[in-house]
């Protein structure tokens, strides 16, 4: 399985991309801002899960999310929004545009596998 992982920290990038290898994706690519993020996705196949920070340079998580859902060939990709951004407005405009799941920083690695589970990446809640 192929995962994006967008996050202008290059720590949470790495500590997400372990999470995610961890639990069985065997290609996990990594972007600093929404710009990055749409080039990758131009050279690489579709990646299955997208975990995306709100607020970077260049482009925002949010702006990434609306982009990529005006596009049908990537209505398959499920959205993870990944922040530290908590109000209820907040949550419900990326839920809007778009985001499958959304996680408020700091996150736990048991939260990240449940929503992983959530969106239907099979034995992520149980793996180590």
């Amino acid at each position: 399985m192929r995962a994006l992982v967008i996050d202008d920290s290059k720590t949470i990038r790495r500590l997400l991309s372990k999470m995610l290898a961890d639990v069985g994706f065997d290609e996990v690519y990594e972007a600093a801002n929404g710009v990055e993020a749409l080039e990758i996705l131009r050279q690489i196949e579709q990646p299955h899960i997208a975990l995306v920070d709100w607020n970077m340079p260049e482009m925002d998580g949010y702006t990434f999310i609306r982009m990529v859902r005006r596009r049908d060939d990537f209505k398959d990709l499920r959205l993870m929004m990944v922040t530290t951004e908590t109000e209820l407005g907040r949550v419900t405009a990326a839920l809007d545009a778009g985001a499958d799941e959304y996680v408020m920083k700091p996150f736990t690695r048991e939260v990240i596998l449940e929503k992983l589970h959530i969106l239907g990446f099979g034995n992520a809640s149980a793996a180590e």
